[in-house]
């Protein structure tokens, strides 16, 4: 099933030069925009708390994605198989997509606190997502797993910061 999904959307990879070029711009910089929208938000007066929880989440993700590269390997699309693949990549594991999660973690945190602008994050999101198949470096899965765990991890660190903050006022 993974490899029927990954086929019906990479085979669609080089045929249309602009969603080309639209799938590798987002897949390469969309990030920026992810950066972008938190150093905005850390500038409001009512954000820097999202913020915050946002930039904790993306690193707990990157450790989470760190720890899993060391005990599991799944190779990339394009070292199994022949596919289109538009940019080069590293040979490392596709398991999981660093892109998807820590774009996930982020639009999470966000859409947590900040509804509408959470969810334009997490549509962005998916788009990183569905890129990263595009462009031949990630099976489906890889990118489903990636979005839940990025998603779990920033829920997991907002309920912790909240539980924190609850202790924190009984005690005074």
């Amino acid at each position: 099933m993974d490899d029927k999904v990954f086929r019906a959307i990479n085979q669609l990879s080089g045929r249309y030069s602009v969603l080309d070029m639209l799938m590798i711009l987002i897949s390469k910089k969309f990030r920026y925009v992810f950066m972008f929208v938190l150093i905005f938000m850390w500038f409001r007066s009512d954000s820097k708390k999202v913020t915050l929880n946002a930039v904790v989440s993306a690193v707990f993700t990157l450790f989470i994605h760190t720890l899993m590269k060391c005990f599991y390997f799944k190779p990339r699309p394009f070292i199994k198989r022949r596919v289109g693949i538009l940019i080069p990549s590293k040979m490392d594991s596709s398991f999981l997509s660093k892109h998807t999660l820590l774009t996930f973690a982020i639009s999470t945190s966000i859409f947590l606190h900040k509804r509408i602008l959470g969810s334009v994050m997490w549509g962005l999101s998916m788009l990183t997502g569905f890129s990263r198949i595009w462009v031949g470096h990630h099976y489906p899965s890889d990118i489903v797993r990636s979005a839940f765990i990025g998603s779990l991890t920033s829920i997991a660190v907002d309920k912790a910061v909240c539980l924190l903050k609850r202790m924190n006022l009984k005690i005074k």
